[in-house]
């Protein structure tokens, strides 16, 4: 399964936000661009520079490579509505991010990993691929066998409650949780700007 195995530090520093929480202390004491000439490069970023940006804030943030999200663009485009909208409506159904949202991993990195190790089931049937779309009313549950991984149990005491999206219902006593709606764009809070991905991938 195709996934990045680059630097995620070098590349937080060069789209300037944090996609881990090592980036995040990292970025704290460097919050420049990695490279002999990160701290030196200045002058005005062309629109095509910001575009792409946009674009790979998006990839990194949600763990997909090129091929796999022009799919998701193209999907976006031929639903009825906005296309960046439906977009980013189609990367929050993502099972790894909505484990990830549900708090049962602190990274979306540690959510695929479970996902693609077997123990997590939708409705009852053990799901493994990453990319597979929740949809309202799933239910998300551990496999009996999964039931007691300690690293679940640390991410859930971590996961404050406000992290927990409102559109994910989350019982953490019996590890399980609820898809209740795909989220309205203005309820996803994150660093990028779709439209300007929309006008990239228009041109």
């Amino acid at each position: 399964m195709a996934r990045f195995r680059g630097s995620i530090t070098k590349v937080s520093r060069r789209l300037g936000i944090a996609l881990s929480a090592k980036a995040e202390k990292y970025l704290e004491r460097r919050p420049y661009a990695p490279g002999e000439h990160g701290q030196s490069r200045k002058g005005k970023v062309s629109e095509y520079a910001l575009q792409l940006r946009e674009k790979q804030k998006m990839k990194y943030l949600y763990g997909i490579l090129e091929k796999q999200f022009r799919t998701y663009f193209q999907k976006a485009a031929a639903q009825r509505g906005v296309t960046g909208d439906n977009l980013v409506k189609l990367l929050e159904r993502r099972f790894d991010n909505v484990v990830y949202r549900s708090g049962f991993s602190p990274s979306r990195a540690g959510a695929r990993q479970l996902v693609t190790h077997g123990h997590l089931m939708v409705n009852g049937k053990k799901v493994n691929i990453p990319s597979f779309l929740v949809s309202p009313g799933d239910l998300i549950t551990f496999r009996p066998k999964s039931q007691n991984l300690d690293a679940v149990s640390d991410s859930l005491t971590k996961a404050a409650d406000a992290r927990i999206p409102a559109w994910i219902q989350v019982d953490k006593a019996n590890r399980k949780a609820v898809f209740l709606a795909v989220p309205e764009r203005e309820l996803v809070q994150e660093p990028y700007n779709e439209q300007l991905v929309v006008e990239l991938y228009s041109k």
